[in-house]
């Protein structure tokens, strides 16, 4: 019984408007889900972390919190964001494998709105074409006659994909030491 309502149940939620944060990064806008959204913050200073992959740009303090702050520039393959007087750290709350959360600040270069976008208006990613890869594409949404890419925020942060290429970037650092 439970099964026969489950299908059903996503059905109607895929058919259903939802409200996203709109955002610009190198020039295109991007939008995510407002539900996992606790804040967004003015750029601050940041602690430089070493040995960390070059898209986390360090931590901040957040109420006493340690907080890694990603520039999705750079994780998306890009350069890193030039810091100016708008940009901003988009605080999300995302979770481990293991479904520990874990507070992680986005590096933007300017936050745009908070859009309702009806489900209608959101096309499924495109094979090939987009600048970063697919599986952080969550749909293509049309705003005002032009295409919003809606990420699919655990793909971009999953804590765990980032530990790895941590470490994987620890490596030849120990390496090139015991020789």
């Amino acid at each position: 019984m439970g099964a026969a309502t489950t299908p059903r149940h996503t059905a109607i939620a895929a058919d259903e408007d939802a409200q996203y944060l709109t955002f610009m990064l190198g020039g295109e806008m991007f939008a995510i889900g407002i539900l996992g959204i606790k804040e967004i913050i003015e750029y601050g200073s940041l602690t430089v972390v070493p040995m960390m992959p070059a898209f986390v740009r360090g931590v901040i303090n957040l109420r006493g919190a340690v907080v890694p702050v990603v520039d999705l520039s750079a994780r998306f393959g890009r350069q890193n964001s030039a810091i100016t007087r708008r940009s901003c750290v988009v605080i999300i709350e995302a979770r481990t494998e293991d479904g520990q959360p874990q507070d992680i600040g986005l590096l933007v270069d300017t936050v745009s709105a908070v859009q309702e976008i009806p489900a209608t208006q959101i096309e499924p990613p495109p094979s090939f074409g987009a600048r970063i890869r697919a599986d952080f594409i969550s749909g293509m949404a049309k705003v005002e006659s032009k295409f919003v890419i809606v990420l699919e925020v655990d793909k971009v942060l999953s804590i765990d994909e980032m530990s790895s290429l941590a470490e994987a970037g620890q490596a030849p650092a120990l390496d090139a030491d015991a020789r």
